[in-house]
């Protein structure tokens, strides 16, 4: 007969130890394989010996025995310490095995030292069926890893073959780069190719849940972020790491070096200046005809010949007060309300709040003294003021977000959008041109508004969102360097407005204007020229 196929990784052996060092056991090998799955998952032949040691109850389901799990737990430990994603004892591994098994790391141990042996094996239900026996001083006592509950939630939710935790640093600065959002996202870099049910072109949407003290008390956060992200295949929580699964360990291993890869990148282009998450490449009509980009539909023949809306124009920009959503909802809804529950709001998290501290500070200011109270009084007292004045404060965005974002979440905002916006936006996304949105607003508060638009969910049919980071909205430069950023000339960019003012600071920067004339708007002075608009099907 043919040689056994393995189920090592093929990765180097592990070093030898020092002097005085316990010699960890070598991997053990299933004597009876004898054919693989097709996706290099074994298959044993032998029977069950009444130990886990066999496949029972005829055709295994998972490829693995017992042993073979342990084994394979150990090695994938060793595996990932190698590259930095389980040291300091962090980190953690289970795997399903047959006869419908779960084996799984201990807590509170070095996993590049986990050998077979130290293995826990829980049932279907992750009660505990077998657990290891305790070594010699100095090592600690056996644990059940803290994750435990955490990685039940995956197996049950969602049917999975594996599930692994990571705390390494990309998991931890992919959490930070929107500091606000309870999102990752980004779109066309090769690696999403690695996750299933996406493509290139897609947008890949990883949810982020805050963290907690323990391990184990992350479990609601997690199961409401599975239930809320369905195509999902991984959780990020903020300063801590990453959930990953997969419907056997060798997609779960995929899986998670794809989602690390990407978490890398994309805080490298963070710090290039670049938006992961925007879409810099127009994807060609052939491709665009056999792929679901998003949640866009795939475009008919008509659409793919429709290339005459917006001037033929490759961008699509896009203010939101008085152009999207009538000016009353944030004059009269959205500040109102930042302005009645910013200090209550402040009060209600504590100071224990990172980013409730950090909010209040950046309204107040350093030098201001003063108890939590004191200091949430004051911030009060400022957004009054600078809301009053109208005036694009960034702490004050900051802080506006915080608070319409827990409004959007607990269902008493839901942001009006225009009935003419939603099907616009298919169309042009259909005509190959992307939509991207500018306003004085955060990107954060942007995001939450069409994410929760009464037309339903429409960040799908949008590239890009720029705030005054990129400048004042009344100023040329700001559009040109919203060009330079979109990767086209401003003659390729149509900018759509309710203010006279912005539509002559885009003019002056190369690009094509539109004013948006909606009921409640500011009236044009008599010397406008710009083109006027009182729909999107205009365009």
């Amino acid at each position: 007969p043919s040689p056994s196929p393995s189920l090592s990784l093929g990765l180097p052996p592990a070093p030898a130890p020092s002097a005085g060092t316990p010699v960890l056991a070598p991997p053990r090998t299933c004597g009876t394989m004898s054919h693989t799955n097709g996706n290099g998952e074994c298959h044993a032949s032998g029977s069950g010996n009444g130990n886990g040691s066999g496949h029972a109850n005829g055709d295994p389901k998972y490829g693995l025995t017992i042993p073979e799990g342990r084994d394979l737990v150990a090695e994938l430990c060793r595996h990932f310490y190698d590259q930095g994603w389980v040291s300091g004892t962090g980190g953690g591994i289970s795997v399903k095995a047959d006869p419908d098994v779960i084996v799984m790391a201990p807590s509170g141990v070095q996993k590049e030292r986990m050998r077979a042996e130290d293995m826990y094996v829980l049932d279907a239900a992750g009660a505990v069926r077998e657990a290891p026996v305790a070594r010699p001083f100095p090592y600690k006592p056996p644990k059940l890893s803290e994750c435990s509950p955490l990685f039940m939630s995956a197996y049950e939710l969602r049917g999975a073959g594996a599930v692994l935790h990571s705390h390494a640093p990309e998991t931890v600065m992919a959490t930070l780069l929107e500091p606000d959002s309870n999102e990752f996202r980004c779109t066309q870099i090769e690696m999403i190719k690695g996750i299933k049910g996406h493509g290139f072109y897609d947008t890949l949407v990883v949810p982020v849940i805050e963290n907690t003290a323990r391990e184990s008390q992350l479990t609601e956060r997690l199961r409401e972020a599975m239930a809320a992200y369905p195509d999902t295949y991984a959780v990020l929580v903020r300063r801590h790491g990453v959930y990953v699964w997969g419907d056997t360990w060798i997609q779960a291993k995929t899986h998670a070096e794809c989602y690390h890869y990407l978490f890398a990148q994309a805080a490298k282009m963070a710090s290039m200046g670049l938006d992961p998450a925007f879409p810099a490449i127009t994807p060609p009509a052939h491709e665009l005809a056999t792929q679901v980009i998003g949640n866009v539909e795939r475009p008919s023949k008509r659409a793919r010949t429709e290339g005459g809306t917006s001037n033929g124009k490759k961008v699509v920009l896009l203010d939101i007060e008085g152009t999207t959503t009538p000016i009353t909802f944030v004059k009269e809804v959205l500040f109102p309300l930042a302005v009645k529950e910013a200090e209550s709001f402040l009060l209600q998290r504590g100071e224990a709040d990172e980013a409730a501290r950090a909010a209040a500070r950046a309204v107040v200011g350093e030098d201001f003294t003063g108890d939590w109270a004191a200091i949430c009084a004051k911030v009060k007292e400022l957004v009054t003021e600078w809301t009053a004045k109208d005036l694009k404060i960034p702490a004050l965005k900051n802080l506006q977000g915080m608070i319409w974002k827990q409004g959007y979440a607990d269902g008493s905002l839901k942001a009006p959008v225009y009935e003419d916006v939603a099907p616009a936006m298919a169309r042009w996304v259909r005509g190959q041109k992307r939509v991207a949105i500018y306003s004085s607003g955060s990107r954060q508060a942007q995001r939450l508004l069409f994410e929760h638009s009464d037309r339903g969910d429409l960040r799908p049919r949008l590239a890009a969102y720029f705030d005054t980071k990129m400048g004042q909205k009344r100023e040329e430069m700001s559009y040109t360097e919203i060009s330079l950023s979109l990767g086209v000339d401003a003659s390729d960019v149509l900018f759509v407005t309710d203010i006279f003012e912005e539509a002559e600071a885009a003019k002056a920067a190369g690009m094509d204007v539109a004013i948006s004339v909606r009921p409640g708007n500011k009236p044009l002075p008599p010397s406008s020229t710009h083109r006027t608009i009182t729909s999107f099907a205009e365009l």
